[in-house]
């Protein structure tokens, strides 16, 4: 008689459904899976949490508050005055920098203060109009600082990336956000976006202003939205938009889709009579792209 096969031990196993399979959700082939839920999970939590609008700060992840930049000034100085290596011009030289560039983390966190602080006194609602950012340091934290001290909730879109950018601590909690994928995250800057603030900053920063700007220009946006670059002379130094329009890369019309700001009280008023013409129009969360 032929020996009696026993089951394989896989067969004593239940099946595990499709989207508890964290080995899938992971692989090449649940790639969509992902994407759709980077779409329809944050756009659930911001219903969820009565967020209609936002205003979106960008900026340099490396701009320090004042007290820190000045204090690490300090440190440098008092190098070598005990015996030890005194520190180098050029690590003197930037440290100073960091001191006059934090004027604009400051600015940040004052102009965040600003809006939220009108953003609650609007009988649409205390989150009709919600100060967004990436969710780092820097710039972005500034923003959802100067959020928090007005006594209002903020958004924090981070992203992963191979060197951790841990949230800073003035997001609100059920308003922060790890995204995977850039455009998603992108999408979620833009889409419910009335006005964009863009700060000094880096490759990361211009990357996404220069999206929002062709957004706005190709009307792909879907909406109206206020864009205010702040610092005329960091960003007249840095892009020179006279040169683009004499070249003839860009059109008249195309400037005008561009503000420059100087203070905190400058970029607030220009907001605040630009969003006062729209500011009954469409919940931004109801409509998608076109």
């Amino acid at each position: 008689m032929p020996a009696e096969q026993k089951p394989h031990p896989a067969m004593h196993q239940h099946p595990q459904l499709a989207y508890q399979d964290s080995h899938f959700l992971e692989s090449a082939d649940a790639r969509t899976l992902r994407m759709m839920a980077e779409y329809l999970e944050p756009q659930t939590r911001l219903r969820r949490a009565g967020v209609q609008n936002t205003v979106v700060f960008f900026g340099s992840a490396r701009l320090l508050p004042r007290e820190e930049a000045v204090k690490h000034l300090r440190e440098l100085e008092g190098r070598g005055k005990d015996g030890g290596a005194p520190a180098s011009a050029q690590q003197l030289r930037a440290a100073r920098t960091a001191v006059q560039m934090s004027r604009y983390y400051e600015d940040a966190r004052e102009l965040a203060r600003l809006i939220t602080r009108w953003s609650r006194s609007l009988r649409n609602g205390s989150h009709f109009l919600v100060v967004c950012s990436g969710g780092g340091p820097g710039i972005m934290e500034a923003a959802n600082r100067g959020a928090a001290e007005a006594g209002g909730k903020s958004i924090g879109f981070n992203i992963k990336l191979p060197m951790e950018q841990k949230p800073n601590p003035y997001i609100t909690p059920e308003l922060s956000f790890l995204f995977r994928y850039f455009f998603m995250r992108k999408l979620w800057f833009a889409q419910p976006a009335k006005a964009l603030i863009v700060f000094p900053g880096g490759y990361g920063t211009m990357d996404e202003m220069w999206e929002f700007l062709t957004l706005v220009q190709t009307h792909k946006l879907g909406h109206r939205a206020t864009i205010l670059l702040y610092g005329s002379k960091f960003w007249k130094k840095a892009i020179n938009f006279d040169w683009l329009l004499e070249a003839g890369t860009i059109l008249p019309e195309d400037l005008r889709l561009i503000r420059f700001v100087d203070s905190p009280q400058e970029a607030f008023a220009l907001l605040r009579k630009q969003l006062s013409r729209d500011r009954a129009l469409r919940i931004a969360l109801r409509h998608p792209f076109v």
